[in-house]
């Protein structure tokens, strides 16, 4: 088997492990774990094993005035930004929560633009406010189905969640040409931790252990190894392979990952509202990928 297809092999991996995660996630909280019980354990474990093999493999330091960037980094990546996934997923469905991340470029030329002045054509506008359109189906499609799950919070918090992941990933470019991504994530894992560590800490006494089944502990263990370190490193190898573009591709099918997933075990019941959504932001990030030079550029 060849390089390219190997690359292709582990971006399939990525896409069935991001998308098999919301499913897995939502069946944690809130019966076994709270959300923030949940964040705790995810990047503890994640943070021992970017350690481990950063110190095996990588042992690669950095310079003293990139560690304010990187704690940043680590306060929207991390800590934010999973923070607010956790809690929105608690709230809403696996299959709002995978369409509102499928945003991720939509949040990105936006972010790119305000912060390092990035130049934005009409065209992608035009993608940016049909893709917001149907986030705004959602979150409110949310609030109009069924007040008593929260959903519409849930469908917000998501939102936040993947502008805050966003913000992280226009912060973390410069650092990206610099250093390993394994350091990179080590390194954001530990700020990340830092941060979570007052607001997740107060939790842990109340876990209760002697209720977690083997399918919880596997879901605990599927969370930390396979989506905090096992994907990252795959990301990382298949990028040496193929381009950037093609990692994102594979991303969009992660809401159909998720929607079978959900709609086997029970959870929801995809409604039509929910497809009009998903065609809204689908488009959306369509616009926004396409390239067209003869559009006029917004500086």
């Amino acid at each position: 088997m060849n390089k390219t297809y190997k690359a292709h092999l582990a971006l399939i991996t990525i896409t069935l492990i991001f998308g098999f995660h919301y499913t897995i996630a939502k069946g944690l909280m809130p019966g076994f774990l709270h959300p923030m019980q949940l964040l705790f354990i995810r990047v503890l474990g994640g943070l021992i094993l970017f350690w481990i093999y950063h110190r095996l493999f990588v042992r690669e330091k950095v310079d003293r005035k990139d560690l304010l960037r990187l704690a940043l980094c680590g306060l929207s990546g991390f800590a934010l930004n999973q923070a607010f996934f956790y809690a929105g997923l608690n709230l809403t469905t696996p299959v709002d929560a995978s369409l509102i991340h499928v945003m991720n470029p939509i949040f990105v030329l936006v972010f790119a633009g305000l912060i390092i002045r990035e130049k934005i054509t009409w065209l992608k506008i035009t993608g940016i406010f049909v893709g917001g359109c149907g986030a705004v189906i959602l979150i409110l499609y949310g609030k109009m189905v069924n007040m008593s799950t929260n959903s519409f919070a849930g469908n917000l918090y998501v939102f936040l969640n993947m502008a805050f992941y966003a913000l992280y990933l226009v912060m973390i470019k410069p650092l990206a040409v610099k250093y390993h991504p394994i350091t990179i994530l080590m390194w954001i894992s530990v700020f990340g931790f830092l941060f979570i560590l007052p607001f997740s800490v107060w939790t842990l006494p109340q876990i209760q252990f002697h209720t977690l089944t083997m399918t919880a502990w596997l879901s605990v263990a599927y969370i930390i190894f396979l989506n905090s370190f096992l994907a990252y490193i795959l990301i990382n190898l298949a990028m040496k392979v193929v381009n950037a573009s093609a990692v994102s591709y594979y991303s969009y099918l992660q809401p159909l990952i998720a929607s079978i997933a959900s709609v086997t075990v029970g959870i929801e019941v995809i409604a039509f509202p929910k497809i009009m959504a998903a065609l809204l932001i689908f488009a959306g990030v369509f616009l926004i990928n396409r390239k067209n030079n003869s559009s006029k550029l917004i500086s």
